[in-house]
């Protein structure tokens, strides 16, 4: 197999090993080093495997810090709900776009006209929310909010309290300091830190689908995404003040 690779960087004053490359076709990392032979308490390695030493500089530097650059995973939307059942700890959420298309419903136009909504507590995604926090798991989300909030913001914002009711914590914060903070644009479920769900939209805010991320460089940015949000999002309660 013919492989396209990209230099991503080397300590060789000559050009030579060691040296990482990005495979353009698969998104796999390529080793150039040294070859090492019967390494003790190694694991079996296939008659297509073998070990190769380089420098831990090399990776610290070198390794690639968080561009896709293979095709996105989509899931299969049916198994959607899969993830919010067979997580372990956190489903953690950031919410970026400035509505969504699926909220415009006939609950959305009623809230638009007299300002209330009906309850839906007893829908299956709250009954899955009580479950799993009746396991001592988390769910938590930050929306982001523009200085002049949405109709879908302030719609998102007033139903919230029967997510957290539910047994969510879902806090608020303002666009301009997510910006501040570096957080990008990207909408995603974070889960145990170890996977993650970004959610694709189009222009008009409507849901395309899924992309399933594995990449442990990817899910570590996400996860301090994660920390910055949490630690400057306002709780519920609080921000009712500031809208």
């Amino acid at each position: 197999m013919t492989h396209r690779l990209r230099m991503l960087g080397t300590t060789s004053k000559q050009g030579k090993c060691p040296t990482l490359y990005d495979d353009l076709d698969t998104g796999e990392i390529i080793v150039q080093g040294r070859t090492v032979t019967d390494p003790t308490g190694a694991v079996d390695v296939l008659t297509n495997e073998s070990f190769v030493a380089v420098p831990r500089d090399v990776i610290t530097r070198f390794a690639p810090t968080g561009e896709r650059t293979v095709p996105p995973t989509f899931i299969n939307d049916d198994s959607f709900s899969d993830y919010f059942e067979q997580f372990e700890h956190t489903a953690w959420r950031l919410e970026t776009r400035r509505g969504y298309a699926s909220d415009l419903d006939e609950d959305y136009t009623a809230w638009l006209e007299t300002g209330e909504f009906p309850d839906e507590s007893h829908l299956p995604w709250y009954a899955n929310v009580r479950k799993q926090t009746a396991q001592g798991k988390r769910f938590e989300r930050v929306r982001l909010v523009d200085a002049q909030p949405t109709p879908e913001q302030r719609f998102l914002f007033a139903t919230a309290e029967t997510n957290n009711r539910s047994g969510e914590d879902i806090r608020t914060l303002w666009r301009a300091d997510a910006e501040r903070l570096g957080l990008g644009s990207e909408d995603f479920w974070l889960f145990d830190s170890r996977e993650a769900l970004v959610l694709h939209f189009d222009d008009a805010n409507e849901y395309l689908g899924s992309e399933l991320i594995k990449d442990p460089v990817v899910i570590a940015r996400f996860c301090q995404i994660r920390d910055a949000a949490w630690h400057h999002a306002i709780k519920h309660a609080d921000f009712a003040g500031q809208l």
